[in-house]
């Protein structure tokens, strides 16, 4: 009788508090899938519930022991989560002002007149050009999340985006080969570009330093990034930290172009 009335006295805020939470589990799920913190996740769950069950039974010694754990759990939480922490901020904070800005650029008013729709067909005709000569490549695509301090650790540039500059840029006897080129807004802003590596140990053995580097600055950022082997000259797409499948250059373009929209 009890259970019955608490669902008669169910309000439409304990329904968000539903759907709030819901989400929640929902982003945490995205962080922590495929990686070792899914194991560290389920653990600190196991602890909890043990904790539980022993304050339950009485069991002074043992739930004193795993109450101490608990109550210094916030603090392991953020130690051992520091980058899923990280990127779930970047995710909250990036969807927000993704989402403003979209509803902004209603108004002609805010519009940005000045600014131009990244060119990734001319982009990925490249890639197939040093795909061809097996030219090892590493192109990465702003977002929401703004890589200043990505493209300080390379040369900063100013240069539109066409074909011949990316050729140019990633050529063998090139200076600038090495590390990746940022592209915001038609824009290489920086090139030689050193990118955070991803060391998981499960990651494909096909995937060199190139494509880790592709995970990593995808993990940490909601950039894109796509990576040109010089061993097959295969082209990789990497999207929150994930490989990306595709069925052929087309398919690629618009992939690419909708993840930029």
């Amino acid at each position: 009788m009890d259970i019955f009335s608490e669902l008669l006295n169910f309000t439409i805020v304990d329904f968000i508090d539903v759907i709030l939470v819901a989400t929640l589990l929902y982003y945490v799920y995205k962080l922590v899938k495929g990686t070792v913190a899914i194991n560290i996740f389920i653990g600190i769950i196991i602890i909890y519930l043990v904790w539980r069950l022993t304050d339950f039974l009485n069991m002074e010694l043992l739930s004193s022991i795993f109450g101490g754990f608990m109550k210094v759990g916030i603090i392991a939480l953020i130690v051992v989560f520091q980058p899923e922490i990280r990127k779930f901020l970047l995710m909250v904070g990036s969807t927000n002002f993704s989402r403003r800005r979209k509803f902004l650029e209603q108004f002609s008013f805010v519009r940005n007149e000045t600014g131009s729709q990244t060119n990734v067909d001319v982009i990925l005709s490249a890639c197939l050009k040093m795909a061809s000569t097996k030219t090892g490549a590493l192109i990465v695509f702003e977002r929401n999340n703004n890589l200043d301090f990505l493209a300080v650790t390379g040369d900063e540039m100013n240069i539109k985006v066409t074909q011949p500059i990316i050729e140019s840029i990633f050529f063998k006897n090139s200076p600038l080969h090495d590390g990746a080129i940022i592209i915001s807004n038609n824009i290489v802003k920086a090139t030689r570009v050193i990118l955070p590596v991803n060391n998981e140990k499960n990651i494909p053995k096909r995937f060199g330093l190139r494509h880790r580097a592709a995970i990593g600055v995808t993990e940490k950022t909601d950039a894109l990034a796509l990576a040109l082997s010089e061993e097959t000259g295969q082209i990789s797409y990497f999207k929150d930290g994930e490989f990306v499948a595709y069925n052929n250059i087309d398919h690629l373009s618009a992939i690419i172009k909708k993840d930029l929209a």
